[in-house]
């Protein structure tokens, strides 16, 4: 061993040594219930706010019932694909481009990455703009000026970001933040329902046809397919599943255990023969798996609660940002709003973390958080970066827009292609003749959608682009 940059450490998989390879953030420390709360976070958050307009108003009843259902079941499967995957060949992938590369070739690892980086901030400029949009609807609640316009509180969101993407070191220090994070979708999400379930109660029979001629109609259809997929999948599985605790490491005043023998215990690295035991900790592929089945239960009944309830009050005029069209009191809707922004702040940070992760392991930075070299690093790249984010959310705040064409270009390639055909050669020798034609099937199902819906979120984008100008005011 070459200090301590070329240590390297390794756990038991039943009879496989499984290499997990360095990382600047921290490792192996959540437990599966945690991990559950960061994928359940990703899913209802802010977000949850849109998809009465975004789903529900271009789908109708039937089809968006249909849809979220399928999308659901699809999605939970894909994301197990890509789980069951996290170890293997003796190694833990605990980066997404890694998994690629590792299966596919060093070409695969770069273009992997471009997509999930493509994917990631877009999803980040979403979330700035619904950052922005929370803010701007508080303020108007509360005055009449029409002074400040939608990219004045964009701008302010995206500062608030990057303090906090500064403040928070990496994924697994968020820890207290994903309790306030659980408490604010409860507020914005629980208001949602009641002020829609009495607006619907107390206003006459609501239009549901879907708006739009044929034409815009088909553009629309496809564009809400992609906001389905985008609704329940993060394209950054493996890098939140690296927080799973799969084993407890042991240090003594002799030796760092880093090698565990499966069902026993560990053994020291520097010849000296100590064995220390330690109590292994269940796999982390079947703890993902267990917060997987927590997402997609318990954690997706908020997002079709807000989604259907929204959709039954305000029919086919539901915006695209739910907290528009509600009416109350002035201080529950403020609440709302409010919860609306600071959870989005916390929600864009978890899907940051792939590029931060990056850039720290990249320029080594470790070690404490509050050291000035680190301090300065996460200052001027994170800030960078969430300027950058912010200026795009400014320039075309187009939120249903964006979340179909994140949808399009790199969930559909990320979640669905990418998955089925990673699994479908890596697991090639023990899969069934029917297995691997319905992962063939998925391919090239996925591909179609996903070539289709690219082309209609971009004649969506250049639609909207002719009817508001650049930094408009929504």
């Amino acid at each position: 061993m070459e200090g301590n940059k070329s240590v390297k450490n390794v756990h038991s998989d039943g009879e496989l040594a499984v290499e997990i390879p360095e990382t600047a953030h921290q490792i192996s420390s959540d437990s599966w219930f945690q991990v559950g709360f960061v994928l359940t976070t990703g899913i209802n958050s802010a977000y949850v706010l849109g998809y009465s307009g975004a789903v529900m108003v271009p789908l109708g009843w039937i089809f968006g019932v249909i849809g979220l259902i399928i999308a659901t079941i699809v999605s939970l499967n894909a994301n197990m694909l890509v789980a069951k995957l996290h170890e293997f060949g003796g190694r833990r992938h605990i980066r997404y481009r890694d998994l690629a590369g590792f299966i596919y070739g060093k070409r695969a690892y770069s273009i992997t990455w471009g997509l999930q980086y493509v994917n990631l901030f877009m999803i980040n400029t979403g979330y700035i703009i619904l950052s922005g949009q929370a803010l701007k609807a508080t303020y108007f609640l509360f005055s009449d000026d029409h002074d400040m316009k939608l990219p004045y509180f964009i701008a302010i969101a995206g500062f608030v970001c990057a303090l906090f993407a500064i403040g928070i070191p990496h994924l697994s220090a968020l820890r207290i933040w994903l309790g306030f994070s659980t408490f604010f979708s409860l507020v914005y999400i629980v208001i949602a329902i009641v002020l829609s379930a009495r607006d619907g109660i107390n206003s006459p029979p609501r239009d549901y046809t879907i708006p739009g001629t044929t034409t815009s109609k088909i553009f629309t259809t496809i564009g809400a397919c992609a906001n389905l997929v985008f609704a329940f999948n993060t394209g950054m599985l493996p890098e939140i599943q690296v927080g799973l605790l799969s084993s407890i490491r042991i240090k003594s005043d002799r030796s760092e255990c880093s090698t565990y023998v499966h069902g026993n215990g560990c053994k020291s690295i520097d010849g000296t023969g100590l064995l220390v035991l330690a109590t292994i900790k269940e796999p982390v592929v079947e703890n993902m798996l267990k917060a997987l089945y927590f997402q997609f239960s318990v954690g997706v009944l908020p997002l079709y609660a807000v989604a259907f309830m929204g959709y039954w009050a305000y029919g086919s005029s539901t915006s695209t940002y739910l907290l528009n069209n509600v009416s109350g009191p002035v201080w529950v809707k403020a609440a709302a709003n409010i919860s609306a922004f600071l959870q989005s702040v916390i929600a864009l940070h978890i899907f940051a973390s792939p590029m931060y992760e990056y850039l720290d392991t990249r320029y080594g930075i470790k070690g404490n958080a509050l050291a000035v070299r680190n301090l300065s690093f996460r200052c001027v790249v994170r800030g960078g970066y969430l300027t950058i984010n912010t200026l795009v959310s400014a320039l075309l705040p187009f939120l249903g827009d964006f979340m179909s064409l994140t949808g399009a270009i790199s969930t559909f390639p990320l979640t669905f292609i990418l998955a089925n055909h990673m699994y479908l050669v890596a697991k090639k020798s023990k899969l069934m003749s029917a297995q691997k034609l319905w992962h063939w099937l998925n391919v090239g199902f996925f591909s179609v959608m996903s070539v289709a819906a690219t082309i209609a979120a971009l004649r969506l984008i250049a639609v909207d682009s002719k009817t508001y100008h650049v930094f408009a005011d929504l």
